[in-house]
C-alpha cells in the first residue's frame, strides 16, 4: 500500500515508518520539525530514515530517502490549506496514519494556541483531504488523557469521556467527535487509538522517564507528584508498532454496528504499574540509587491509567509481548548510545 505518515520524525511516527518500510509497503513521512522539544533528536531520528539535516529543513520538497528506496519525506505543518491537498492530489495514498500533533499535558497550560492550530485545526484538514482523494482507511492518534479523572478501571472506550481535565485532553475527544462526524457523512473508515504512556528508545525527552534517566545519572533529585501515587499504563514502542501495523494491513474493522466507518480502540499494555515502581527499575538499570522529592498534584495530570486491550485483541490479535524491566534496559541501552 501507499500510506502517509504525518509526525514522520516524531517517536511513534518514526518508527511506524521504518516498520511500514521494512514490510514493503510505500510510505511517505510528513513532519513539520517544531521545535517543542530539542529538534535534533527529530533530524537524528529521520537520519536513522536516510533523509539528511540539510534536505529536511526545506519546506514542501519531497525528498527521496538515501537508505530506503520507498520513503519519502516532506517538511510540511498539516494546518497547511494549501499544501497538504496538493500533496494528497499528487500522491494518491491508501492510508493515511496521522500522528502529527502538539503532543503534552502541560505545554497546553502555556500555549493553548499550539494545540488548536495543530491538533484541530490540522486534523479538519486531514480529514477534508481523506474526504476528497478516496483514501481508504485513516488511522489517527488519540489519547488516554481523554478519561479525565475517571476512577474507574480499568478504561474501556465505552466509558463517558466528556470531563478532560486538559486542553490536550479536549483536542483528542474532538478529534473523535470529529472522525465520528466524516465517517458518518462522508462513509469512509476512521479509526482512533487512544494511546497509554508510550515508552522507549529514541522517545520523547518531554516525557517523565526521560527526565527521570538525566537527573539520576548527575545524581540530582527527581520531582514525584502527588507524593509518588500515581498508577500508569507504560506500553513499549515495539507493541504500540506492532498494533497499528495490524490495524494498517487488516483494514477498517467496528466494533459495534456492522455498518458503521468509525472505530475506536485503547491500545496499551493493559497492566499499570505505580511510578515509584518503574523509577526503581530505571533505577535499577541504572545501577544508582534514586534521589526524590515529593511534590502534589500537576494541574491537568490524572491519577491512574489503565487500557481495556479486549477490543483490539479481539478484532486484531493485538497481544503486548515486552516486559517492563526489559524495554526500561532497552531504553537506558540507547540513551547511553545516543548521550555518548
Amino acid at each position: 500500500m501507499k500510506i502517509l505518515v504525518t509526525g514522520a520524525a516524531g517517536f511513534i511516527g518514526f518508527f511506524l515508518s521504518k516498520s511500514l518500510i521494512e514490510k514493503g509497503h510505500e510510505v511517505v513521512g510528513l513532519d513539520n520539525l517544531n521545535d517543542y522539544y530539542d529538534v535534533n533528536l527529530k533530524y537524528a531520528r529521520l537520519n536513522e530514515l536516510g533523509i539528511d539535516k540539510n534536505s529536511a529543513e526545506k519546506f514542501n520538497f519531497l525528498i527521496k530517502s538515501e537508505s530506503y528506496r520507498n520513503f519519502t519525506f516532506i517538511r510540511l505543518g498539516i494546518e497547511n490549506r494549501d499544501n497538504l491537498p496538493e500533496l494528497f492530489k499528487n500522491q494518491s495514498f491508501d492510508v493515511v496514519c496521522n500522528l502529527a500533533a502538539q503532543a503534552g499535558v502541560r505545554y497546553s497550560l502555556k500555549n493553548p494556541e499550539a494545540y488548536v492550530d495543530s491538533n484541530i485545526v490540522g486534523f479538519l484538514n486531514i480529514l477534508e483531504c481523506c474526504r476528497h482523494n478516496n483514501i481508504q482507511h485513516l488511522i489517527y492518534a488519540s489519547s488516554s488523557s481523554i478519561y479525565g479523572l475517571n476512577d474507574k478501571t480499568p478504561f474501556e472506550t465505552t466509558d463517558q469521556t466528556d470531563h478532560p481535565v486538559s486542553l490536550y485532553a479536549a483536542t483528542k475527544k474532538s478529534n473523535e467527535l470529529m472522525a465520528h462526524t466524516y465517517s458518518h457523512l462522508y462513509n469512509f473508515p476512521t479509526t482512533g487509538l487512544r494511546f497509554f504512556t508510550v515508552y522507549g528508545p529514541w522517545g520523547r525527552p518531554d516525557m517523565a522517564y526521560f527526565s527521570f534517566t538525566e537527573n539520576i545519572l548527575a545524581d540530582k533529585p527527581i520531582s514525584i507528584y502527588n507524593n509518588g501515587q500515581l498508577a500508569r499504563d507504560f506500553t513499549y514502542i515495539d507493541d504500540i508498532i506492532n498494533g497499528i501495523t495490524l490495524i494498517i494491513e487488516k483494514g477498517f474493522k467496528p466494533i459495534s454496528e456492522p455498518r458503521s466507518k468509525y472505530s475506536i480502540y485503547n491500545i496499551g499494555r493493559g497492566k499499570p504499574i505505580k511510578l515509584l515502581d518503574f523509577i526503581d527499575m530505571i533505577g535499577s538499570s541504572l545501577k544508582k540509587d534514586v534521589k526524590s522529592i515529593m511534590m502534589p498534584m500537576q494541574d491537568g495530570d490524572v491519577y491512574t491509567t489503565w487500557a481495556d486491550t479486549n477490543q483490539l485483541k479481539k478484532n486484531y490479535g493485538y497481544s503486548p509481548q515486552v516486559d517492563l524491566q526489559e524495554g526500561v534496559n532497552n531504553f537506558i541501552k540507547w540513551y547511553h548510545s545516543y548521550k555518548k
